[in-house]
């Protein structure tokens, strides 16, 4: 069906034209999976609630901005793709889906999360890039098993102080923004394995040598005078990556570093846990 096709019947709320939107989807895959992106929706079907047993459903690109209550009858979901919507904020019924372990809220509308995102405790990633943030929701904080952010694209200045408290996190994205500073808060993290602060306004950057975790930063695209110092076997992606903010001595002379492999970038697709 063409997409011009979909995006008039999208308007038409008959069932006959939402299951045809649909493609006749009324039984629950064995597979427990439900991708209904790209479909112009503009609300989700009801009976898709019906699939207790559900475990992962993806709503992509579409054209949602609320979710019916009946959502909460998923408490089986792991996994839910709310990106490429209107969201301008999340839909409290999400809330209650606390089996959750991904959510992917980017490139909505939003400009804040609710406070009721405390009760997802077995989120493990949390996509909210390309979005309306001003600030990073303190919320965020109170995740305790998150291990992935991805906060690219938005407005954010600062880092709340309590993101120290998520001792699970391992990678944070945070390209994109208006960061005028490394955010101090990161500095106290020697756990996170990845920080990205690509396309920020940090000028100066502090040393990194003293997280024992980290393997990669990203801090390309920054009007810096300085590139982060790192421990040994640390990547890094930016100017004077190449070079060795330390470099080794040997009898008064300068020992040539050799040049780390150029790592990879962040994942452009969704990913699963593990």
């Amino acid at each position: 069906m063409g997409n011009s096709l979909k995006a008039i019947l999208a308007f038409v709320p008959s069932n006959k034209c939402q299951k045809y939107l649909l493609e006749d989807l009324e039984e629950m895959p064995v597979d427990k999976m439900v991708d209904l992106s790209g479909r112009q929706l503009r609300r989700l079907p009801l009976h898709i609630c019906s699939f207790r047993e559900l475990v992962k459903l993806y709503l992509s690109d579409n054209n949602l901005n609320h979710l019916p209550p009946e959502l909460e009858q998923l408490q089986n979901l792991q996994i839910l793709a709310l990106d490429f919507n209107n969201f301008k904020a999340l839909p409290l019924v999400v809330c209650t889906l606390k089996q959750l372990c991904i959510l992917y809220l980017g490139n909505n509308k939003l400009c804040s999360l609710p406070l009721e995102l405390r009760l997802l405790q077995n989120l493990k990633t949390l996509w909210i890039e390309s979005n309306c943030l001003q600030y990073l929701p303190e919320v965020v904080c109170e995740l305790s098993l998150l291990k992935t952010l991805h906060a690219g694209s938005n407005a954010l200045r600062t880092l709340p102080p309590q993101l120290q408290c998520l001792q699970e996190l391992r990678t944070i994205w945070l390209s994109g923004n208006l960061l005028s500073e490394f955010p101090p808060v990161l500095l106290d993290m020697p756990f996170l394995e990845v920080i990205d602060v690509d396309r920020n306004s940090i000028r100066f950057f502090p040393s990194l040598a003293h997280l024992p975790g980290l393997k990669l930063v990203i801090y390309d695209h920054n009007p810096c005078r300085n590139a982060p110092k790192v421990a040994k076997g640390v990547r890094r992606v930016g100017r004077w990556s190449e070079e060795t903010p330390e470099p080794r001595k040997r009898s008064g002379a300068v020992i040539e570093i050799t040049r780390d492999e150029k790592p990879l970038l962040p994942p452009a697709a969704k990913t699963e846990p593990e």
